[in-house]
């Protein structure tokens, strides 16, 4: 998948961060973040890219003590750019204890730090409540006052927020399924803008609403993620070919950016530097 996905975006000049979560070599077949990364210094082009841990948690989808601390830090001896801890199953004290330590590893190394404070569903083994649902109740989603404090003692560099977005499914009765279109809370995008003063991002991108994604980057909404439509893509082609299957991927990513999210171009004035000069 990463071969295409580069060429599309140094194609549409648009920077991209290449990741890699952990139920990606644990439920996919990532193989490993050492896999990833070698694979990355093969194809990158720092034009258009970075490489970025994704999605190490504390506790996982399952409900299992996960080994985070050695995992990231094997990120970080390796030279991933950027990593994410993700605490967001513990209570509000533990999360902030367990960011912070990560936080303070990242930052020995000038290496920025992701973490989560809410809910972002869609991990979980087993069927969600209806969508329509869980957006009117707000289950879930991340408390301003909270993410405050804990963006003020973490010292987190990015907040992955809560607020209408839904990861897809990585179980495997339930991944190749079409996800739910989701929209977003705008205010209260507006509002964690406000009180953080932290870029935002929004994993589980895929699917939601185009004209819910246009007002969140305009209030904050710094990164997102777009797993899902990236690897349907490359696994709906797999069934006739691996060409197919890295053609799909590519075309899926001209289409993400140049019509999903209107920023075709945007790598020069993050970058500084042209497309394809590597």
């Amino acid at each position: 998948i990463m071969e295409p996905v580069i060429q599309g975006l140094r194609d549409t000049g648009c920077f991209g961060i290449i990741t890699v979560a952990r139920p990606e070599w644990i439920k996919f077949e990532a193989k490993s973040i050492h896999a990833i990364y070698h694979l990355y210094q093969e194809l990158k082009d720092e034009s258009v890219t970075r490489l970025h841990l994704d999605h190490v948690p504390v506790i996982d989808e399952d409900n299992l003590q996960v080994d985070f601390e050695r995992i990231i830090g094997e990120a970080l001896e390796l030279g991933y750019e950027s990593v994410m801890v993700d605490g967001s199953r513990l209570p509000l004290d533990q999360n902030i204890a367990c960011t912070k330590k990560i936080a303070d590893m990242a930052h020995a190394r000038n290496i920025p730090v992701e973490s989560e404070l809410g809910a972002v569903l869609g991990h979980e083994e087993g069927p969600l409540p209806p969508y329509e649902e869980l957006f009117e109740s707000g289950m879930g989603f991340t408390d301003p006052q909270e993410a405050r404090r804990f963006v003020e003692e973490t010292e987190t560099d990015w907040l992955s927020v809560a607020v209408g977005n839904i990861h897809g499914a990585v179980s495997k009765a339930a991944r190749d399924q079409k996800k739910v279109e989701a929209k977003l809370h705008i205010e209260r995008i507006k509002l964690l803008n406000r009180t953080v003063k932290r870029p935002l991002v929004l994993h589980g991108g895929s699917g939601i609403k185009k004209s819910y994604l246009l007002q969140a980057f305009k209030n904050g909404v710094a990164k997102i993620n777009i797993g899902t439509v990236v690897r349907q893509a490359y696994e709906q082609g797999a069934r006739e070919s691996d060409k197919v299957a890295r053609e799909s991927v590519y075309r899926t990513v001209l289409r993400t950016v140049r019509e999903d999210l209107e920023i075709e171009g945007s790598a020069e004035r993050l970058t500084g530097v042209s497309p394809g000069s590597r």
